[in-house]
């Protein structure tokens, strides 16, 4: 990774073409969920190693100096910024003027869209009507909150920290905040989860009134602590049939409620409900990812930065780019991840990027009822709701 985080020229061709977004890596937590492995850090797992750089006090301020990297490396782009996604971690742990001078950053050196979506993820318990008002105030129009389970032993096993029949009180509060749309994650298949356990949730979720929710299989990652205790005998395995018995009631209740699925684990009530940020990864757009352990994607090149709080800092404070590594995408290797990606999207992948194996394995997908027979006959790779179940098989065979 060069120092100055230069891109070969090709990257920047065509780019005019590309929308371009921005995700802002908050890596703060109160407490680690069970769960969760994402590049994350409490106050006690900070203490010593990193010492004022690693601070939250001074975080925004930090990552403003990467948003001006970015504008260096990117020269005279002349694309405004079309989606902002600050996620985490837990933004909501930072000062909402912090939230809005992270967006603030991304507006001075590249200008935002005027129809831009901005978006930050939300803890619950870590917002209130007047913070969600100052961030609705700074820019901000959609919001996403975890909610993860509406039922206590489920959050418990998960050691979510927010009361219950908290999040559905925050989408009211963001509604009256002015937030145009709002989001619910939720989680499924946690160990000790019923299917009325997941249907409670789906009500409570949906009663709320957000216009997009976002289901996802819960997968216990090597190193968490719900796997340490899954090896213990604490708590029992997830059950890959209760995933799919979960997935089916999940599409089913919310599609009666009005929700439209238009990507695997994603449901909204309209076109305009889904997040556009998230539809940039699924089409190989441009965006530069901010923050420790984030990664960036522009004209084929990828890259990520120094994981550790301390380290990503000291880069920026000496003047040098927070890169750890990057790789430029072969032809191949982009058209492989366009399979892999538009695949899991409601109106799929079209059937020119497969090969002659790839092909053949379309055809005997629509035969076994896992791609749709009509779009399959109109040039496209569309998973029928058996294929979304066994989307990772599917693809599997398609890229050959």
């Amino acid at each position: 990774m060069p120092e100055d985080g230069a891109l070969p020229p090709s990257a920047l061709d065509g780019r005019a073409d590309r929308p371009l977004g921005f995700y802002l890596h908050v890596p703060y937590c109160a407490t680690r969920c069970g769960y969760c492995d994402f590049n994350t850090y409490t106050a006690t797992e900070l203490r010593g190693s990193g010492g004022v750089l690693a601070s939250r006090d001074n975080y925004a301020a930090t990552l403003a100096d990467e948003v001006r990297l970015a504008r260096k490396v990117l020269g005279d782009d002349p694309r405004p910024v079309r989606t902002v996604f600050v996620g985490g971690g837990t933004p909501t742990l930072l000062a909402a003027g912090d939230l809005v001078r992270m967006l603030g950053a991304v507006r001075d050196e590249f200008g935002l869209a005027e129809d831009a979506e901005v978006t930050t993820e939300a803890n619950p318990e870590s917002v209130d009507p007047a913070y969600l008002a100052e961030l609705r105030e700074g820019g901000f129009n959609r919001i996403s909150f975890g909610m993860q389970s509406a039922r206590p032993h489920v959050l418990k096993v998960l050691d979510r920290t927010h009361t219950p029949g908290r999040p559905e009180r925050c989408v009211a509060e963001a509604r009256a905040a002015g937030f145009e749309h709002v989001n619910l994650d939720l989680i499924y298949g946690t160990p000790g989860e019923s299917d009325d356990d997941w249907r409670a949730s789906l009500d409570a979720a949906i009663g709320a009134g957000p216009d997009h929710v976002s289901a996802y299989a819960l997968i216990v990652e090597e190193g968490t602590g719900l796997a340490r205790r899954i090896r213990r005998g604490e708590v029992p395995m997830t059950d890959d049939d209760a995933h799919a018995d979960r997935y089916l009631i999940a599409d089913t209740v919310l599609a009666e409620a009005g929700f439209t699925w238009y990507e695997v684990s994603n449901w909204a009530t309209s076109e305009a409900a889904r997040c556009l940020h998230n539809e940039l990864y699924w089409r190989g757009a441009d965006w530069w990812g901010a923050g420790p352990g984030a990664h960036s994607h522009v004209g084929g090149v990828r890259w990520w930065n120094a994981k550790h709080p301390g380290a990503y800092a000291a880069a920026l404070a000496e003047g040098r780019s927070p890169g750890a590594g990057r790789e430029v995408l072969t032809e191949e290797d982009r058209r492989v991840e366009r399979v892999l990606l538009e695949l899991r999207l409601r109106d799929g992948a079209p059937l020119a990027l497969l090969r002659p194996a790839g092909l053949a394995a379309a055809g005997r997908a629509v035969a076994d009822g896992l791609l749709e027979e009509g779009p399959y006959a109109g040039g496209r790779a569309v998973l029928t709701l058996r294929g979304r179940l066994l989307a990772d098989a599917v693809v599997r065979d398609l890229v050959d």
